[in-house]
């Protein structure tokens, strides 16, 4: 059963949060069967491990992690790759993948520039 977690940094403040929310109900509503959990870096719960350990006990035998950063910067390319790794050890029967950074995703940027581009109505 698939299982995908929106990774993201994390804040203080509750109203940060709520973007990365609603990828994750996006989620849910394109595959009403898939396993969906936010987690955060730092500054808010759950982390990482927490949220992967709800999905597994939900049934989820692989596990997408979907990093919302918007480019490649210290926390996707050194903080994330610990923390998946760890993952796999501390669960060697489930199948863990890393995504691209939202941000390296071609198809993200060219909806931003669309975004950008298109008249206000």
């Amino acid at each position: 059963m698939q299982g995908v977690i929106v990774f993201a940094h994390g804040s203080r403040d509750p109203l940060w949060r709520a973007p990365v929310e609603a990828v994750a109900e996006q989620i849910r509503r394109t595959d009403p069967h898939a396993k969906v959990a936010c987690a955060y870096l730092e500054l808010c719960a759950p982390d990482l491990q927490a949220a992967a350990s709800a999905l597994l006990a939900e049934g989820a035998t692989k596990v997408r992690v979907l990093p919302l950063f918007f480019g490649m910067g210290k926390h996707a390319r050194e903080d994330l790759p610990v923390l998946m790794a760890e993952l796999a050890a501390s669960h060697p029967h489930v199948v863990f993948e890393q995504l691209a950074t939202a941000g390296e995703d071609p198809r993200l940027t060219a909806l931003l520039a669309r975004i950008a581009l298109e008249p206000r109505t």
